[in-house]
């Protein structure tokens, strides 16, 4: 834990300490519209770019991914074979395939490039799951890849934070001004107090824009991967995923990209990076390969 905090707190002030040096070289003024919109947008989406840019390296550090460079036994040649064939069915490079050990069934896909990416499947899931369910596991994986997921979430994550910083600040002095009677304050402690607070209240809500995106892609990457794999097995794979539904160990910072994540209602699920399983289960057996919606446009 102590090292994901450290890993989060280095990476942001990074970001800080990069924007500040390339705004002073620039000559950007933050407090003008003009500089605040320049801040925000190196600022919000410096993070999501270096966290995407960086996915890889930190799957492999956090989750203890294995990649298998050369197969060890049968179970890994079957992996990388059947990663390989879906990569050429989807389109895109051949994945980097990795092994990392879980109690949980549970599978995630990460990485900056599509024809570069990294699929890796925990052991529980390779003890617990047939081959055909392996195999839609690994195709709705490969299906996020073939989609653009990672590149996508990041870059609205990127929007969505450049939004927070402008709209709290601009809320900030107005609030501000009103409360210090129309004076200039110069941005004392009581403004920047305020703009904490509203990034805090506007960051809540940005976050359920972007799991709603995040929900979103796990049903089209369902989809996917009943067209890599069949219906059936996909179906299959996710009944058997909801036995250990909701106890993924993954590391937050690839968390919403396993195809097991947390459940909870009400408010809760709102924030939630992945649907109910018992709604994946029946949107899926009413899809259609004809690319017929099922959810929210979801298509082949």
């Amino acid at each position: 834990m102590f090292k994901r905090i450290a890993l989060f707190l280095a990476t942001n002030l990074a970001v800080l300490a990069l924007v500040s040096v390339v705004m002073s070289v620039l000559g950007v003024n933050p407090s003008s519209m003009g500089g605040l919109l320049v801040f925000a947008a190196m600022f919000g989406f410096g993070g999501s770019i270096i966290s995407l840019l960086l996915s890889k390296w930190v799957a492999k550090r956090f989750a203890g991914a294995r990649v298998i460079e050369q197969p060890a036994n049968e179970t890994e040649r079957w992996l990388v074979d059947t990663v390989r064939r879906q990569a050429q069915a989807a389109g895109i490079g051949m994945p980097e395939v990795a092994v990392y050990d879980a109690p949980e069934i549970n599978a995630f896909a990460t990485g900056a490039n599509r024809n570069s990416a990294l699929v890796a499947v925990s052991t529980g899931l390779l003890r617990a799951m047939t081959r055909d369910e392996a195999e839609a596991v690994l195709a709705h994986e490969v299906s996020h890849v073939a989609n653009g997921d990672m590149v996508t979430m990041a870059l609205l994550q990127g929007v969505l934070n450049t939004f927070v910083i402008v709209l709290a600040r601009i809320v900030g002095r107005v609030i501000d001004g009103y409360l210090s009677g129309g004076r200039d304050s110069g941005g004392g402690m009581a403004y920047y107090a305020i703009v904490f607070a509203l990034d805090m209240v506007f960051g809540l809500f940005a976050s359920m824009i972007a799991m709603w995106f995040s929900r979103h892609r796990e049903f089209r990457a369902d989809a996917g991967g009943a067209t890599l794999a069949g219906r059936d097995k996909m179906v299959a794979a996710l009944e058997r995923l909801s036995q250990t539904y909701g106890q993924s160990t993954l590391p937050k910072q690839v968390a919403a990209f396993g195809i097991s994540g947390g459940v909870g209602g009400g408010l809760k699920r709102l924030l939630m990076s992945h649907p109910p399983m018992d709604e994946r289960i029946a949107a899926l057996r009413d899809w259609r390969p004809d690319g017929g919606d099922v959810r929210q446009g979801i298509v082949a």
